[in-house]
C-alpha cells in the first residue's frame, strides 16, 4: 500500500480547510490557522469522516434488530408505544428539579443536542414504524374508533449498512458530530455562506439587526405547520445553523444569543482590527465562539447535568472515534423530556415577571409549550427586548423533576409528522429508539459494565409501585425486554441513572479529546494559553449580559442552577392549571377540496377525443359544405329558373316527422309537381277534368296552412310563412283549375284538426300494404295467415284497400322506376283498361297473373301488346325499336340512336325478318325461340307499399351469375345429362356460361356438380380446423411479424415492471404507487417502442426497395399500412392505460406525506416538514411531464380522430395536416421522458435508429418532391375522371401495380395524395385516372378543365413522389389470378393489364398463365375511360391469358321483364357481332354482382392442377370484405388454396 507521512495528512488537511478566496493579503497574513470545515470532514487526518455531516452513528453497544440486520422490534415482543408511554410516563405536571435546573439547561442542552447530532430526516425508500393507538385513547382516539394510527417514518440509515449481521443498518447523522457549532454556523460550507453578511464578518440580519433574515431558499430550514394554528410557510422563522432551530421560541432564544454574540464579536475585532476583511472578521469570530460554546457545554452546562466534572484535558488523542453513538441520543434526549415545564416565564431585569398574552384565552404568566411549537411572529416575542425576557425567564425558572415522568406538552401535543398536528413525543422515541436498533436496558448495563437488576423490585426506590408493576405487566415481567428508553428513566431519579451518566460522560470526553479542534488543543494553534484560560473563564452569564445589556446582578453566576440566593426567584412551579388548554389534534385531509376539481379534470381529459370529434365535425361540415357548393355550380341556372315557375313553401308529411322545403309547379297539361330543394322530383299529381279538388284553409294560428285534397291521391299539407304568401298560392290555385276545367271546393277549419283529417303519405302505404298482401295472396293462392297479420279494424282496413286505385307515380315505385320511364308508360298504358289513369285492383291482378303463372306466350304476348303503340296487331320496326329503347333507358340510355338501329338490323337479321318491315306475334315470339327458359322464370318485380310484402313474397331468385366450366369435349354432366349443342359451339372453351337464378324447389344446375361429389364432407371441428390452417397460410407473415412485435412490447412491459416492482434502487416508489407505477412505466416502454418504430412503417422508399429482397418472403412490406394502424390502435390503447397509470399516481401522490415524495423525487422535493403535498393540478399543469402529458392526449385526440376513415373520407386535408403533428408528438415525447421524474431518459433508446431511416427516407421523397414535372395531357372522362398524362422524370423505374403521390402546384398547396399509376412500365410516360369523389380532387379536375397556354405550360405542373409498392405487384408470382375492381380501383389493374399483354407479346417468359380480371361498376359510363385499354389488351392479347368480365350492379338484379330482355339483347349482340352492346368489347358484360363463391369454386375445376389462386382486389371495402370472406369459405375446403391481397379506397 501507499504510505504517506502524518505531516503530508496535515498539509492535505491544511489546504482543504482553509479558504481558498482570502480578501486580501492582510486576511491571509492574519489567518495563521488550520481553518476548521463546516462539514466536519478531516477534523482527523487518519480517519477523515470522523464526525464528518453525513457519517453513521457509532454504537457503544451491538445492535438489537428482529433479524439481526435492520427489521425493527415490535409488537407482540415489545409492548404498544403509545401504550407505554400512557402507562409509564404519564403524571402531574409542577414537582420542581431536585437540583433546582433551570428551564434554560435543559434548552441548552437541546440546543447542544442540534449542534451534535440530527436524525431526523426520514430515509428512503420510505419505511415505517407506525404506531397504532389503543382505541378509546382520550387524545387520539376520543371516538373510539380502532383505526388511528400514528404514522412513524424511520430515519436516514448508511446504505453501505443493513447488510448482514456483522454489518447491521446504522443511522446517519445529518450534522456534524462536533462541538463546532454546526447549530449556529451550519454543517456546510455552502450553508455557511447563506447565513453570511459578508460584510464585516457578520452573520446576515433581517430588518431587525437583532434578528437574522428569515428562513428562505436555498436553506432547507425545517418549516413545518404550527400545529395550535396550523400556520404555514417560512414567513416569521429564521435562517439558523441547526434546521430545527425553530422548534420552539425556547430554542430559537438560544440561536438568536448564539447570533447575536457573534456579531458583538465581530464588531468588537472589527474595532480592534480596522485593517481586518470580512473573512478575517468572520473566521476570527467563529473561532471565538466556538471556543467560548465548548468551554459552556463541557465545563458549566455538563457538570450541572451530570453533577459530575468530567477528567481534565490532557491532549488531543487521533485514535479516539469521536462520533456520535444512538445510545447518547436516546440517553440525553429522554432525560431532557423529563424536565420540560407545561410552560416558561418571561422576566425583564428587574425581575418583574411577564404576563404572556394569547390571542384566544387572554393573559397568563407563562408561554404554554404545547401552544408554542413552529410558531409565526409570536407577538410575545416580537423584538429583541422580549427575547431577552424569556432568556431572563428561563435563567429563573427550575425545571420540571427528573424522573420517568413526561408533561403531556410533549407526550400528547408534540408535532405530530404527516397528516396529524400531534403525536406523542414519548412513543416516537420508543419507536426511534427501534429504529436505530437500540439495546434492551439489561444489554447495555452488561456492555458498559454496569451492574445489572436480578428482578423489577432492584429498580430505583423512588419509582411508583404502579407505575413499576403496569410497567413490567407490558414487559410480560420480561425483564431482559425492557428498552433502554424505558430502563433509563426508571432508574433515573434527580440525576441520570448509572446507565444514562455513564452514556452522556463517555460521549463528551470522546468528543474533547477526539477533536483535533478543541479549543484547549494549544498544537492546532488556535489559541494562546491566556486565551484559553480567558476562555474557560468565561460563563454563559457573561455571554447573556454581553447580549442582553442587562446588569450581571440580574443573573446567577451558573444560569443553569437556581440556587435559594440567586436573584429572581420564580413566582411558582407551573403546572397545566395556570396555563391555557393545549390546542386538540387536527387531521389534515390532502384531498380535500380538490375531488370535484380532480374529477372535472379527468372527464376533460377523457373528452378530449370528443372534443376533436366536434372539431373534425365542423371540418366535415364545412369541407363537404364547400364540396356541395361545388356540384351545385352547375345546377343554379336550373333552380333559378325553377324558382320562376315554382312556389316554395314547407310539406308536413305527417306526425313526428320534421316538415321539408318543397317547391310546387303547376304543369300546363294538368301535372301538379313537387320538388325538393335539389330540384329533384319528389311527386307528380295528375289531374283530369271531372276531378273536383278540395282546398281546406287553416282558420288559426297565424292563417299559414293549407290541405289539398285530390281523389286517389294521398294528401298535400303545405306551411307558408306567411297568410300572404298562402293567399297568392291559392289565388294561381284557383286559375290553375278555371284553366283546365277542374273543380275547387275551398273550406276553412282549425289548424290541428286540419292535421288530424289530412291522409299523409304514411297512411297512404299502410294502405298500399293491405292491397299488395291481398294481391299476392289470390295470386300465389297463400293463406290468410301467411298473408301476415291485418290491423284490428281489418274488414274496414281492407274494403279501403280493395277499393283503392293506385296512380302511375306509384306503380312506378312498386317496380321500383321512374313515372315517366318509357317502360312506366307502356305497362301501365296496357294495365289501365277503363283508361282513368290509375290502376284498380282487378286491373292490377290481371297484369300479376300472367308475369306470376303465365306461359312465355302469354309473357311474350303480353310484351307484344304493351309495345304494339297503334294496335294494329304487329309490331313496326320502330315500334321494336322504342321497346329495345325502353329497356336500355333502365342502363342511363347510354346507346347512341345508331346503335340501337344497329341493334334492331342485327335482330331482325338473325330471325330472317330482315325484308320485313312489321312483325306479327308470331314473328316476335319466333325471335325469342332461343329464351323461353328465361321467360318462363321472367317475372314482375314488385316492391310493394310497404316491409310487408317482402314477407309473403320471398321468391329464391337469385341474381344473374356466371359460372366457368369445361367444354362438352373435357367433361361429361353428371347422369348422362349433355350440355346442348348450341351451347356446346358457343362456348367452345374455358368461357362464362351464363345461367339464371331458379326458385328453391327448381333443382340446381348440375353442370359442376361432378367435382362437388368429389369434396368430402367434414364435421364442425374439422371445418374450423381447415379455416384456421388456411388462415395461418395466407397470413402466417403477418401473424409472425405481428408476434415478433408483440412479444417485443411485452417484453419491455415486463422488464419495466418487474424492475420497478423488484429491482429498482430504493426509492419506495413501489411500495407508494404499486399498481400506478407499474402500469405507467411499463406501457411507457411498450409506447416508446412502438411510437419510434412505427415510423418504419412509413418509410415507402425503404418498403419499396426490401420488398424486392429475400427478406419479402419474411416480411409483408405490402401490409406496412395496416401494420401502421395496428400499431398506431395499440399504441393508443397503451397510451390510455398510461394515462390511466398516471392518474392513479397523480392521486397517489396528491395524498402521500411530503417527506415520501421527498424520497420518490428527491430531485423535485426537499423534505423541509412542511407536510402538505402538491394539489392534483400541479402535477397535471405545472410539471414538464404532466403538462407535456396532457398536450400529447390532445396531440394524439386530433390525430386519431383526423384519421378515422369516416372523417378521412370527408377530408383528407384535414386528415394531412393533422398528421402533420407527428412532428409535435415526437417533441413532446421527447420532453416528456427528458425530465427524468422518475428515470433517466429512456426515448432516445428507441427513437434514435428509426428517426434516423425515416429522416433519410424522408430526404430520398423531398429530392424528387421538388422537381416540377409537366402534364402533357388533361382529359376529363365521365363519372368525374381526369386522365392526367405527364413527363416520365429521368431515371423513374416503377412496375404495374405501384402508386405515386402527387401534388398540384395550381392548388397552391403542398398537399399530396396517393393515386395508382395507370399506364404500363414500357411507356414513356405516365398516366393517372383520378375519380373527383373530394374537394381536392374536383378542384384538380376543374383546374384541368381549361387550359391556359400552349404546349406543356397550357396545365398546371405537378410534385411527383414515388413509385412505392403495394400487394398487387404480386401478381406474376401465380399461375392463375384473379383480379377484383370496383369502381375507379380498377386502376391498378390498368396496369398489370397493359404490362401482361406487352411482356406476352415479347415472348418473355412468365409464371403467370392465365388472369381472370372483373370490374364491378355501377354504370357502364363509368367504364367508358377504360375501353381503349381493356381494347388494346384484347387486339394484343394472341394467347388467350386474360379473361375480362364487366359487371353493372345499377340494373335490376332480379329477373324481371326489363332485364330479362336486356339480357337477351346484350346475349344476341355478343353472338352476332361479337361484342358487347354497352362497352363495344369483346368483354362479357353482366348485369348484377359478381357470384364470388360459384365463380372461386368453378375455378378449381377449370385449373384442377393448381394449388394456389392469386386473388388482388382494390375498391370499396364491402367489395374487398366480400371477395376476403369468399376466399376464406373457400380455404375451408381441402383444394385449392386462395391466397387474397387487397387495397381500399
Amino acid at each position: 500500500m501507499l504510505c504517506i507521512r502524518p505531516e503530508a495528512l496535515v498539509l492535505l488537511g491544511a489546504l482543504l480547510t482553509v479558504p481558498l478566496d482570502p480578501v486580501g493579503g492582510q486576511d491571509a497574513l492574519s489567518l495563521t490557522w488550520e481553518v476548521q470545515r463546516y462539514d466536519g470532514w478531516f477534523n482527523n487526518l487518519r480517519q477523515h469522516e470522523h464526525g464528518a455531516a453525513g457519517s453513521p452513528l457509532r454504537r457503544l453497544v451491538p445492535a438489537n434488530y428482529a433479524d439481526g440486520v435492520y427489521q425493527a422490534l415490535g409488537e407482540p415482543l415489545l409492548p404498544n408505544p403509545r401504550q407505554l408511554s400512557h402507562t409509564t410516563m404519564r403524571g402531574p405536571a409542577g414537582l420542581r428539579s431536585i437540583r433546582n435546573r433551570t428551564v434554560l439547561g435543559v434548552f441548552f442542552g437541546y440546543h447542544v443536542l442540534s449542534d451534535l447530532v440530527s436524525i431526523e430526516k426520514p430515509g428512503c425508500p420510505a419505511e415505517f414504524l407506525n404506531i397504532h393507538i389503543p382505541p378509546g385513547d382520550p387524545v387520539f382516539d376520543p371516538h373510539k374508533s380502532g383505526d388511528v394510527v400514528l404514522p412513524f417514518q424511520r430515519s436516514r440509515w448508511d446504505p453501505n449498512t443493513g447488510q448482514s449481521p456483522s454489518n447491521p443498518r446504522d443511522l446517519t447523522n445529518e450534522v456534524t458530530g462536533w462541538l463546532d457549532g454546526s447549530a449556529i454556523y451550519g454543517s456546510s460550507h455552502s450553508w455557511s455562506d447563506e447565513l453570511r453578511s459578508f460584510s464585516g464578518g457578520q452573520l446576515a440580519s433581517g430588518p431587525d439587526p437583532a434578528f437574522p433574515r428569515q428562513a428562505q431558499d436555498p436553506l432547507f430550514m425545517w418549516t413545518p405547520p404550527d400545529p395550535a394554528t396550523g400556520q404555514r410557510g417560512p414567513q416569521g422563522l429564521y435562517a439558523f445553523g441547526a434546521e430545527q432551530g425553530n422548534r420552539e421560541p425556547f430554542l430559537q432564544a438560544l440561536g438568536l444569543l448564539w447570533f447575536r454574540y457573534h456579531n458583538l464579536c465581530a464588531q468588537k475585532l472589527a474595532r480592534e482590527h480596522p485593517l481586518w476583511g470580512d473573512e478575517e472578521l468572520f473566521q476570527h469570530a467563529r473561532k471565538r465562539v466556538i471556543a467560548t460554546y465548548q468551554s459552556i457545554t463541557m465545563y458549566e452546562w455538563l457538570p450541572s447535568f451530570l453533577q459530575q466534572t468530567p477528567p481534565n484535558y490532557t491532549e488531543y488523542r487521533p485514535f479516539l472515534d469521536p462520533s456520535i453513538s444512538p445510545e447518547f441520543l436516546a440517553a440525553s434526549e429522554q432525560f431532557f423530556s423529563t424536565m420540560v415545564p407545561p410552560g416558561v416565564y418571561m422576566r425583564n431585569a428587574s425581575c418583574h415577571f411577564q404576563m404572556v398574552l394569547n390571542e384566544s384565552y387572554g393573559s397568563f404568566p407563562a408561554l404554554r409549550v404545547c401552544n408554542s411549537y413552529w410558531i409565526r411572529e409570536n407577538p410575545n416575542l416580537n423584538s429583541a427586548e422580549a427575547v431577552n425576557q424569556l432568556l431572563l425567564g428561563m435563567a429563573s425558572q427550575i425545571s420540571e423533576l427528573e424522573d420517568w415522568i413526561v408533561v403531556e406538552d410533549l407526550r400528547d401535543y408534540w408535532p405530530g409528522p404527516g397528516k396529524f398536528s400531534r403525536t406523542d413525543y414519548v412513543a416516537s422515541s420508543i419507536q426511534r429508539g427501534r429504529d436505530m436498533g437500540l439495546p434492551s436496558y439489561t444489554q447495555a448495563l452488561q456492555a458498559l459494565g454496569l451492574n445489572t437488576p436480578k428482578n423489577w423490585s432492584d429498580f430505583n426506590p423512588n419509582v411508583d409501585p404502579q407505575v413499576l408493576e403496569a410497567t413490567a405487566a407490558l414487559y410480560n415481567q420480561d425483564l431482559s425486554r425492557l428498552e433502554l428508553f424505558s430502563g433509563g428513566l426508571l432508574e433515573s431519579y434527580g440525576d441520570p441513572g448509572p446507565l444514562f451518566s455513564t452514556i452522556v460522560l463517555d460521549q463528551f470526553v470522546r468528543l474533547r479529546d477526539g477533536d483535533r479542534y478543541w479549543f484547549e488543543n494549544t498544537k492546532n494553534g488556535l489559541f494562546s494559553k491566556e486565551e484559553i484560560a480567558e476562555i474557560r473563564s468565561t460563563t454563559l452569564r457573561d455571554v447573556l449580559v454581553a447580549v442582553t445589556n442587562v446588569s450581571s446582578s440580574a443573573l446567577q453566576p451558573n444560569v443553569f442552577i437556581w440556587n435559594e440566593d440567586s436573584p429572581c426567584p420564580q413566582p411558582q412551579q407551573l403546572t397545566t392549571e395556570d396555563l391555557p388548554h393545549c390546542v386538540p389534534l387536527t387531521v389534515i385531509q390532502y384531498f380535500e377540496g380538490s375531488g370535484p376539481g380532480f374529477g372535472i379534470t379527468i372527464v376533460a381529459l377523457c373528452c378530449l377525443p370528443l372534443m376533436s370529434l366536434l372539431i373534425s365535425g365542423v371540418v366535415a361540415y364545412f369541407r363537404s359544405r364547400e364540396r356541395k357548393k361545388l356540384q351545385k355550380r352547375g345546377k343554379e341556372s336550373v333552380k333559378k329558373e325553377a324558382d320562376k315557375d315554382g312556389v316554395s313553401a314547407m310539406e308536413w308529411p305527417g306526425p313526428k316527422e320534421r316538415s321539408y322545403p318543397v317547391s310546387i309547379q303547376l304543369l300546363p297539361d294538368r301535372h301538379l309537381q313537387v320538388l325538393d330543394r335539389h330540384l329533384s322530383v319528389l311527386r307528380t299529381i295528375q289531374l283530369r277534368p271531372r276531378h273536383r279538388v278540395n282546398l281546406i284553409l287553416s282558420n288559426n294560428l297565424g292563417r299559414r296552412t293549407l290541405l289539398l285534397k285530390i281523389p286517389k291521391e294521398y294528401d298535400l299539407v303545405l306551411l307558408f310563412n306567411s297568410e300572404d304568401e298562402r293567399g297568392a298560392f291559392v289565388q294561381h290555385l284557383q286559375g290553375f283549375c278555371a284553366s283546365c276545367a277542374l273543380g275547387l271546393d275551398i273550406d276553412e277549419m282549425g289548424e290541428s284538426e286540419l292535421f288530424r283529417k289530412a291522409v299523409t303519405k304514411q297512411q297512404r302505404g299502410r294502405i298500399l300494404e293491405i292491397f299488395f298482401r291481398h294481391l299476392f295472396a289470390q295470386v300465389l293462392d297463400i293463406d290468410q295467415a301467411d298473408a301476415g297479420a291485418l290491423p284490428l279494424d281489418s274488414s274496414q282496413k281492407v274494403r279501403e284497400a280493395l277499393t283503392c286505385e293506385l296512380s302511375r307515380a306509384e306503380f312506378a315505385e312498386s317496380l321500383g322506376l321512374k313515372p315517366q320511364d318509357m317502360f312506366v308508360e307502356s305497362m301501365f298504358s296496357l294495365a289501365d283498361k277503363d283508361g282513368n289513369g290509375y290502376l284498380s285492383f282487378r286491373e292490377f291482378l290481371d297484369v300479376l297473373v300472367v308475369f306470376m303463372k303465365g306461359s312465355p306466350e302469354d309473357k311474350s304476348r303480353l310484351m307484344f301488346t304493351m309495345y304494339d303503340l297503334d294496335g294494329n296487331g304487329f309490331l313496326s320496326k320502330d315500334e321494336f325499336f322504342t321497346m329495345i329503347r325502353s329497356f336500355i333507358e333502365i342502363s342511363n340510355n347510354c346507346l347512341s340512336k345508331a346503335q340501337l338501329t344497329e341493334v334492331v338490323e342485327s335482330m331482325f337479321r338473325e330471325a330472317g325478318f330482315q325484308d320485313k318491315q312489321e312483325l306479327t306475334w308470331e314473328d316476335f315470339h319466333f325471335m325469342l325461340r332461343d329464351h323461353d327458359s328465361e321467360l318462363r322464370h321472367t317475372q314482375l318485380c314488385v316492391k310493394g307499399g310497404g316491409g310487408g310484402v317482402g314477407v309473403i313474397f320471398k321468391p329464391d331468385i337469385s341474381s344473374r351469375v356466371s359460372f366457368i366450366i369445361r367444354t362438352p369435349e373435357e367433361r361429361s354432366s353428371p347422369q348422362g345429362v349433355r350440355l346442348p349443342a348450341s351451347e356446346a359451339s358457343e362456348l367452345g372453351g374455358p368461357v362464362l356460361k351464363k345461367r339464371f337464378g331458379k326458385k328453391a324447389v327448381v333443382p340446381p344446375p348440375r353442370l359442376y356438380t361432378e367435382a362437388l361429389q368429389e369434396k368430402k364432407q367434414r364435421g364442425f371441428l374439422a371445418q374450423k380446423l381447415q379455416q384456421y390452417k388456411r388462415f395461418v397460410e395466407n397470413y402466417r407473415r403477418h401473424i409472425v411479424c405481428v408476434a415478433i412485435f408483440s412479444a417485443i412490447c411485452a417484453g419491455l412491459f415486463v422488464e419495466r415492471a418487474y424492475y420497478y416492482a423488484f429491482v429498482s434502487p430504493p426509492s419506495g416508489i413501489a411500495e407508494t404507487t404499486f399498481v400506478g407505477i407499474i402500469l405507467s412505466r411499463g406501457t411507457a416502454a411498450s409506447v416508446s417502442f412502438m411510437f419510434s418504430y412505427i415510423l418504419l412503417t412509413m418509410c415507402r422508399n425503404l418498403i419499396t426497395f426490401l420488398r424486392e429482397t429475400f427478406l419479402n418472403h419474411y416480411v409483408p412490406f405490402d401490409a406496412a399500412v395496416d401494420f401502421h394502424r395496428w400499431i398506431a390502435m395499440a399504441a393508443l390503447v397503451l397510451a390510455i392505460l398510461h394515462s390511466v397509470g398516471h392518474v392513479v399516481n397523480v392521486y397517489i401522490f396528491s395524498v402521500s406525506p411530503l417527506s415520501l415524495l421527498a424520497c420518490v423525487f428527491p430531485s423535485v422535493f426537499v423534505n423541509d416538514g412542511s407536510k402538505l403535498p402538491q394539489k392534483f393540478y400541479w402535477w397535471f399543469f405545472q410539471t414538464i411531464p404532466g403538462m407535456t402529458g396532457v398536450l400529447l392526449l390532445v396531440v394524439l385526440a386530433i390525430m386519431y380522430v383526423f384519421a378515422s376513415p369516416y372523417f378521412r373520407r370527408r377530408s383528407f386535408r384535414g386528415f394531412w395536416l393533422t398528421h402533420h403533428f407527428y412532428i409535435l408528438l415526437y417533441v413532446l415525447l421527447i420532453i416528456h421522458g427528458s425530465f427524468a421524474l422518475i428515470q433517466l431518459p429512456r426515448f432516445h433508446i428507441f427513437f434514435l435508429v428509426p428517426a434516423l431511416i425515416y429522416v433519410g427516407d424522408k430526404l430520398v421523397s423531398l429530392s424528387r418532391k421538388k422537381v416540377e414535372i409537366s402534364v402533357v395531357k388533361a382529359e376529363l372522362l365521365p363519372s368525374g375522371v381526369t386522365h392526367l398524362q405527364f413527363q416520365r422524370p429521368q431515371g423513374f423505374e416503377y412496375k404495374s401495380g405501384q402508386w405515386v403521390r402527387i401534388a398540384c402546384l395550381g392548388l397552391g398547396t403542398n398537399e399530396y395524395h396517393p393515386f395508382t399509376l395507370t399506364s404500363a412500365p414500357h411507356e414513356d410516360t405516365l398516366s393517372l385516372h383520378i375519380r373527383a369523389v373530394g374537394p381536392w380532387t374536383t378542384r384538380l379536375r376543374e383546374i384541368y378543365s381549361h387550359p391556359m397556354g400552349d404546349g406543356y405550360a397550357r396545365y398546371p405542373k405537378l410534385y411527383l413522389d414515388g413509385p412505392f409498392g403495394e400487394g398487387h405487384q404480386e401478381w406474376h408470382k401465380f399461375e392463375v389470378s384473379v383480379l377484383v375492381g370496383g369502381g375507379i380501383g380498377v386502376t391498378p389493374f390498368a396496369s398489370i393489364l397493359k404490362d401482361l399483354v406487352f411482356k406476352s407479346s415479347l415472348g418473355s417468359q412468365m409464371l403467370c398463365k392465365k388472369i381472370y380480371f372483373i370490374w364491378v361498376t355501377r354504370t357502364q359510363r363509368q367504364f367508358e375511360w377504360l375501353a381503349d385499354i381493356i381494347r388494346e389488351v384484347e387486339e394484343n392479347d394472341h394467347r388467350d391469358l386474360v379473361s375480362v368480365h364487366i359487371y353493372i350492379t345499377q340494373l335490376a338484379e332480379k329477373f324481371d321483364l326489363r332485364t330479362t330482355m336486356l339480357y337477351i339483347c346484350e346475349r344476341h349482340f355478343q353472338k352476332v357481332l361479337n361484342r358487347s352492346l354497352f362497352t363495344g368489347l369483346r368483354s362479357i358484360t353482366h348485369f348484377g354482382r359478381p357470384p364470388f363463391e360459384p365463380f372461386f369454386n368453378s375455378l378449381q375445376e377449370v385449373h384442377p392442377q393448381v394449388r394456389k389462386i392469386g386473388v388482388f382486389s382494390c375498391g370499396p371495402p364491402g367489395m374487398t370484405k366480400n371477395v376476403e370472406k369468399t376466399c376464406q369459405l373457400i380455404n375451408r375446403q381441402d383444394q385449392t388454396h386462395f391466397v387474397h391481397h387487397y387495397e381500399n379506397f
